[in-house]
């Protein structure tokens, strides 16, 4: 899955594509990969790119692109805060107004001055039926954005929709260049202009995305001056670079950050996460979409074992969407690992064993295959064991690895090892898994999961202000997933990271399922001392 950015599967924000691990910039292009080392730059490695760098196509939809800001921003604790607002929004009219008074004095990184427009040309054109933004449904609140002077921005919403404050860390676009161009296949969406700590030095796709600090950033310039990441989709590669010296930084799978422990000149954060790993069951295969294999499968894995073998204690069962420890989580919705029961549905259901320990009901082989993404170790660690769970029930699973461009085509049939989460708010990853209208719509609701109690809950749950009214409609989704579990939710993963010594104590956030692309210990890689 993509968030995403932070959003579902990675929303828009973060699609994941074919990626070669490549070497950092040579010492005469004047970035940071070839000034490795030095007090002023900071090169990290990552597992995914995004395929625009537009905000307007979902790009750093959650906040922290580094090259953009939206009106508020995130702290460490994860509170809103202002950024190109100058305070907090005042809500009034019952929760369907919020004015933002805009900060003053900024600038786009071209010099250019940022003005109430950008952010009703941003807000449009994002809701605007010919843009290619996969993550639109998240703005279904707004009714209309208004610019009152220069510097006040007011939105008009059509109800009162709690997490609205926690949408406007969305990176704003300068009108002045963006709307001169396809939204779509514009250059913008390559060679972005935004107003944040950094600006786009180069992206070499696949390779690496380049940044220098911006001079006139509002904040105070950056003392990092030089910032890359490295693209390196292989897990393995990644360690190996940052064990060479090659890389200052990487996010890392338990069992590779864990042999960086003795080593004196790094330190490993932990930074707790709502991503999630999960397999989607495609309601449109006849194995998959049975509610009697989904129900076995959802009982008869081991999520304990995954956590402690796969993710070496850095994470926690998962059983939908929402974390276990999450005021969120409907108690009572965990399933008991349970073989056992497990074969017992699957009998009563009319799957048979046959000669060869694999089930069949009318002819039908209880058998499909099962996508990773290549060079993704963690993923393909959970297929292979969700798999081999699978085995001892009669359900026969062909592990596959593949890149986005092979697995996406065949999503609507085929499961998929797949991840997501966002921790802002629960409509911002529940809605896009499972809203039944979102079915094959990117990486929106991979499994085509449809229950029309979920969609009226969901509909419910972001249509009040309502704090108890809202936990009794994820309540109702929750339980939905026990009865009709059209994914089989695996774990929840702590996201590891091993940086140089050098740069301190540094933190980490809470973090959503986008793979170190804006978060780590470098989600505020402007405030590190050099």
């Amino acid at each position: 899955m993509a968030r995403p950015a932070r959003s579902v599967i990675s929303g828009a924000a973060v699609t994941a594509l074919a990626l070669t691990a490549a070497a950092c910039a040579a010492p005469d292009d004047g970035t940071a990969g070839g000034d490795k080392g030095g007090s002023d730059s900071a090169v990290v490695g990552i597992a995914y790119e995004p395929d625009s760098l537009s905000p307007l196509l979902g790009y750093g939809k959650d906040g922290n692109s580094k090259i953009f800001d939206g009106l508020l921003t995130h702290d460490a604790g994860m509170k809103l805060k202002p950024a190109l607002a100058a305070a907090l929004p005042k809500v009034t009219d019952d929760g369907r107004t919020y004015t933002y008074k805009l900060r003053e004095g900024v600038k786009f990184s071209d010099g250019e001055p940022f003005t109430s427009e950008d952010v009703v040309f941003t807000y449009e054109t994002i809701l605007d039926k010919k843009t290619n933004n996969a993550s639109k449904t998240e703005l279904d609140a707004v009714e209309d954005v208004e610019a009152k002077g220069d510097d006040t921005v007011v939105f008009h919403l059509k109800y009162p929709y709690a997490p609205f404050a926690e949408r406007t860390v969305l990176p704003i676009a300068p009108e002045h260049i963006a709307a001169k161009q396809d939204v779509n296949s514009g250059t913008f969406t390559t060679k972005p202009v935004g107003t944040g700590p950094y600006e786009l030095v180069k992206w070499s796709k696949g390779e690496q995305l380049v940044f220098k600090a911006n001079p006139d950033y509002w904040g105070g310039k950056p003392e990092i001056e030089h910032f890359t990441m490295a693209v390196i989709k292989d897990d393995d590669v990644r360690a190996t670079r940052l064990r060479s010296g090659d890389l200052d930084g990487a996010i890392l799978p338990p069992n590779l950050a864990r042999t960086f422990a003795k080593d004196g000149g790094k330190k490993t954060y932990a930074a707790k996460s709502f991503d999630y790993r999960l397999v989607t069951l495609p309601t449109g295969n006849k194995v998959t979409g049975d509610t009697a294999i989904r129900r076995a499968l959802d009982t008869g894995v081991d999520r304990k074992a995954m956590v402690d073998r796969i993710l070496e204690g850095a994470g926690k069962e998962a059983y939908g969407p929402v974390p276990t420890d999450s005021p969120w989580f409907t108690r009572g919705t965990e399933r008991a690992y349970d073989v056992d029961q497990a074969n017992k549905l699957l009998d009563e259901a009319g799957w048979k064993k046959g000669a060869d320990g694999v089930r069949t009901r009318d002819g039908v082989r209880a058998a499909f295959p099962l996508w990773y993404l290549t060079g993704d170790k963690l993923r393909q660690d959970h297929a292979l064991a969700y798999a081999s769970d699978a085995k001892k029930l009669g359900i026969d699973i062909k592990v596959e690895s593949g890149t986005w461009e092979v697995i996406m085509p065949r999503m609507p049939e085929d499961a998929v090892l797949a991840g997501g989460g966002a921790p802002a708010d629960p409509d911002f990853d529940q809605y896009g898994l499972l809203r039944s209208t979102l079915a094959g719509d990117g990486f929106n609701n991979m499994a085509w999961y449809d229950d029309k109690s979920v969609d009226r809950a969901l509909e419910a749950a972001r249509r009040t202000d309502d704090r108890a009214e809202r936990q009794k409609a994820y309540d109702t989704v929750q339980r939905a997933l026990v009865k009709d579990p059209g994914y089989t939710f695996l774990t929840h993963i702590d996201h590891l990271y091993v940086v140089d010594e050098r740069f301190g104590d540094l933190t980490t956030q809470v973090e959503p399922h986008d793979h170190g692309l804006a978060s780590g210990p470098w989600w505020n890689v402007e405030d590190w001392r050099a």
